[in-house]
């Protein structure tokens, strides 16, 4: 990626922000990046602050104490969110909601803070037509990972998408060990139809898979859940990781 032209965060901001966009994510081994990244189209630009390429990003995930937002993703349910809270590359913490909005859409609204705040969860929830807003929310997960985040040009009718790399992942429970895994999430991040890269890594024989950093991981740490929504990703990723 050092070959990649720079792009400041506020210039990656404004061109594609894409907090109402279509995700697809890609797992791979981690040597496998290298020749992955080979397929970019010309004109894509790297993400870069203070000269720095790959930042390091810490996420708390929060959920209930039933674990709503595990179960309304493991259930298959349309529309679900989750709750996070994360340090980005500029050191910026914020909360996060995302929600799935259906037919493949996710829609992330956000404030900048440094912890949970429960009323602005049960506002966001409530405008996004959710009428459970759970108050008792709880750290579930934290997750970390280094991350690359590319811009890609606007070509075959798509605008301006982003790329975003995860290396290095790692998981741990409130208070346990981290574990992590020599697998690296490539997701492409578009307003709606896929991007050339898409179709270059389709051509690879690669296809977007169910994995969640946060449903996933979970599954992994706690095989007392629920999991057939995420057996595939942990059977092909996860099963001797750790």
């Amino acid at each position: 990626m050092t070959a990649l032209a720079p792009v400041s965060l506020d210039e990656l901001n404004s061109r594609a922000a894409l907090l109402d966009r279509v995700d697809r994510k890609y797992v791979v081994p981690a040597e496998r990046l290298p020749e992955l990244l080979e397929w970019l189209p010309e004109g894509t630009a790297a993400l870069e602050i203070a000269g720095r390429r790959q930042f390091a990003y810490q996420t708390c995930y929060h959920d209930t104490w039933d674990l709503l937002t595990y179960r309304l993703a493991t259930q298959r349910r349309r529309r679900r969110f989750k709750v996070r809270t994360r340090t980005y590359a500029d050191q910026s913490s914020w909360l996060e909601v995302k929600a799935s909005a259906g037919r493949g859409r996710t829609v992330k609204e956000r404030v900048e803070a440094d912890g949970l705040l429960p009323w602005w969860v049960g506002q966001t929830l409530a405008a996004a037509g959710f009428t459970m807003a759970p108050q008792d929310w709880r750290p579930c997960l934290m997750a970390a990972f280094d991350r690359s985040t590319l811009l890609l040009p606007a070509a075959c009718g798509v605008g301006p998408a982003r790329v975003t790399v995860d290396a290095n992942l790692r998981w741990s429970l409130p208070g346990g060990c981290w574990r992590e895994a020599d697998i690296a999430v490539v997701e492409t991040k578009s307003p709606n139809a896929p991007t050339a890269f898409d179709h270059a890594l389709w051509g690879l024989g690669l296809r977007p898979e169910r994995f969640s950093k946060y449903a996933t991981a979970l599954a992994w740490l706690r095989p007392e859940l629920p999991s057939n929504r995420w057996r595939r990703g942990l059977a092909r990723h996860l099963a001797v990781a750790g």
